[in-house]
């Protein structure tokens, strides 16, 4: 066991490496996830930059001119995308506020007094021991709503630094996304030529196996997206809910974020539907909650185990333990991660093994 750590330390410290690195990312989580968003969207950026570099005449000439210009069209057109579902959304949900605000003031007394009804009626029919009781109760639970406002609120005055640094991470981001794009074969080569020759070439090899992880896990949470605006846009339609198709798309864009954006994306509807057709709130409720069960029970270990190659009941107990261990961090991680480390396992076996070929089985001796 020791003469081969010894005899591989590369592949031993490049293991050690990543483990530290994923480490280090996790402390600074919120630091990094600007960072992080910007790789993704170099990821998805960089194959439109590279076509138009190609396209763009003279042939082999001016490289650098032709970058730059290629990284500003796609940030163009990147600036575009956003804007216009930026655009379709926000419409849809600023007439939809206007229209709950205007109306707010009878769906509030409406439903004030049909609240304050019942609870009298039910209070009423009660023993007069249980009422004095229940009153106190209520009075208490009040009382104790109250302070659990006020200590969420202090609460959160410590996170506002964190908040500070997301901000100006996402400030500097397109600066970032920019210089990435620009430069990144220069990057991929000077850090290659800062490392020993065997750790730059296995280093090669095991950032291709991310990249095609990544590329993986981003084409299934594209998928996710549009099987869930899809659903949502055909329970829409069947709805005859208003702004159908900007609800959809909203849906369908916040599945990408973890954990809190269905709940967005479902909170969103249930406003525009209250304002709109406040009788079919309640069954907006119903669709989104459906689908979000259908999702998280079916879709997403089904298509992330589809995209990561990992089995679905696996994949499941990865989720379980991923949002044990690091809530919306680990749902987010766990399957690109142990993805990743299954790949890393394969080469560092497969670099194993044609360094020293198993032996062969003898062949039983026949009597």
């Amino acid at each position: 066991m020791t003469n081969a750590l010894v005899k591989h330390w590369r592949l031993v410290a490049l293991a050690l490496g990543i483990i530290v690195f994923i480490w280090v990312l996790y402390l600074f989580r919120t630091f990094v996830l600007p960072f992080a968003i910007g790789m993704v969207l170099v990821y998805l950026m960089m194959p439109l930059v590279t076509w138009l570099e190609k396209k763009l005449p003279p042939r082999k000439k001016w490289p650098g001119v032709k970058r730059v210009f290629s990284v500003v069209v796609a940030f163009i057109l990147l600036i575009a995308l956003i804007g216009g579902f930026t655009y379709i959304v926000v419409t849809a949900v600023v007439d939809a506020s206007v229209m709950l605000v205007e109306s707010a003031p009878y769906f509030i007394g409406q439903s004030i007094l049909r609240v304050q009804q019942w609870v009298e009626g039910v209070i009423a029919n009660l023993p007069v021991g249980i009422q004095e009781e229940l009153t106190h109760e209520l009075i208490q639970g009040g009382v104790s709503l109250g302070k659990s406002i006020r200590d969420a609120l202090l609460g959160a005055i410590p996170s506002i630094p964190r908040t500070f640094n997301l901000i100006l991470g996402f400030a500097v981001l397109p600066f970032f996304l920019f210089y990435i794009l620009k430069d990144s074969e220069k990057l991929k080569k000077g850090l290659s030529s800062a490392l020993p020759a065997g750790v730059a070439w296995h280093g090669r090899n095991v950032v291709n196996i991310i990249e095609k992880v990544l590329g993986r896990y981003i084409r299934a949470q594209i998928m996710l997206g549009l099987i869930v605006g899809y659903f949502s846009f055909l329970g829409l339609l069947l709805l005859d809910v208003p702004f159908k198709l900007a609800l959809a798309l909203l849906a369908g864009v916040c599945e990408l974020i973890p954990t809190l954006g269905p709940w967005i994306a479902g909170a969103v509807a249930v406003v525009v539907a209250l304002a709109m057709a406040p009788d079919k709130a309640i069954w907006v409720a119903v669709l989104y909650v459906g689908i979000q069960l259908v999702e998280n029970n079916l879709l997403v270990p089904k298509v992330q185990s589809a995209y990561l190659r990992i089995h679905p009941a696996v994949m499941i107990v990865l989720l379980v333990l991923g949002a044990y261990v690091a809530g919306i961090w680990g749902i987010l991680l766990i399957g690109p991660l142990t993805a990743t480390l299954v790949e890393i396992f394969k080469y560092v076996r497969e670099q194993y093994y044609a360094q020293n070929p198993p032996e062969e089985a003898e062949p039983a001796e026949t009597a």
